[in-house]
């Protein structure tokens, strides 16, 4: 996957980090989401996805977010720390 490519949270495989873009969301749900440190320009890591809620990595936080939510956070890929993007 290239290292631009703008994705929704649900297509992130596990394990690769992420910077949040953008979040398409009423701003209830924005305001909701960035309550819990989802807010454009933070990094973001999937952990768990077992086809039910995301169990997410935000800076030292955990937590899990139904798939509804996490669809509407869109992210690009980072390169993970200590690599280099070429």
């Amino acid at each position: 996957m290239s290292p631009k490519a703008v994705l929704p949270l649900t297509m992130l495989p596990p394990g690769r980090p992420a910077r949040i873009v953008e979040v398409r969301a009423g701003r209830h749900l924005k305001d909701r989401l960035a309550g819990l440190g989802l807010l454009p320009g933070n990094t973001v890591q999937v952990l768990r996805d077992n086809g039910g809620p995301l169990l997410l990595a935000v800076g030292e936080t955990r937590l899990a977010l139904g798939r509804g939510m996490a669809h509407k956070i869109l992210v690009t890929e980072t390169a993970p720390q200590g690599e280099s993007t070429r």
